[in-house]
């Protein structure tokens, strides 16, 4: 248990059975009425953010969560397999808990976070930039390059990413895994 004054960001807490991490908070102290904490947390199963406000003192479940690196190997139905680099243990883990799934190859390191208690996955998440190939995009116009039109590309785990006209099949682009965006071109 810990003391709502005592959140910070990353925090994870256990309200009503389900896990929140702190994305924001905020000490008020208005000039009439007692103090408290204004946060904005994350649901860890759906990803919707909530603003919750607790009272200077409130006890609140705090849950350890252990955040470690493991190996993306194969895929198995709708599961993704995942060795962890220390031990060698392979676990599966759901689509719906890897975020930036669609850019994922095998031999990529993700970050798992855990329950250290339970030992359950709360999410996996990729690295914020990762770099792939261009499989298949239309031929850029040449001299085309006036305005920021952006066209469709393939890139090697087959996801579709806006790429600008004069990107061009085989090259490798570096791409935002969390939208999906094209960031630039990858230094050779």
């Amino acid at each position: 248990m810990i003391n709502s004054q005592d959140i910070k960001n990353g925090t994870c807490i256990r309200i009503d059975g389900k896990l929140y991490f702190v994305i924001e908070f905020l000490h008020v102290k208005p000039g009439k009425g007692n103090t408290f904490m204004r946060t904005k947390i994350k649901d860890v199963i759906d990803g919707r953010v909530i603003e919750r406000r607790f009272n200077i003192g409130e006890k609140l479940e705090d849950v350890r969560v252990e955040r470690r690196p493991f190996q993306y190997l194969y895929q198995e139905g709708e599961d993704f397999i995942f060795m962890n680099n220390e031990t060698f243990e392979q676990i599966p883990i759901a689509k719906d808990l890897i975020t930036g799934v669609d850019f994922m190859k095998e031999g990529d390191t993700i970050e798992v976070v855990a329950d250290a208690s339970t030992e359950t996955v709360l999410y996996a998440e990729m690295p914020v930039k990762t770099t792939l190939l261009i499989t298949y995009a239309e031929p850029g116009l040449k001299g085309d390059t006036a305005t920021n039109t952006l066209k469709p590309a393939t890139v090697e785990t087959g996801a579709t990413v806006r790429v600008p006209l004069f990107i061009n099949e085989g090259e490798s682009i570096v791409i935002d895994t969390r939208d999906g965006s094209y960031l630039e071109r990858a230094k050779s």
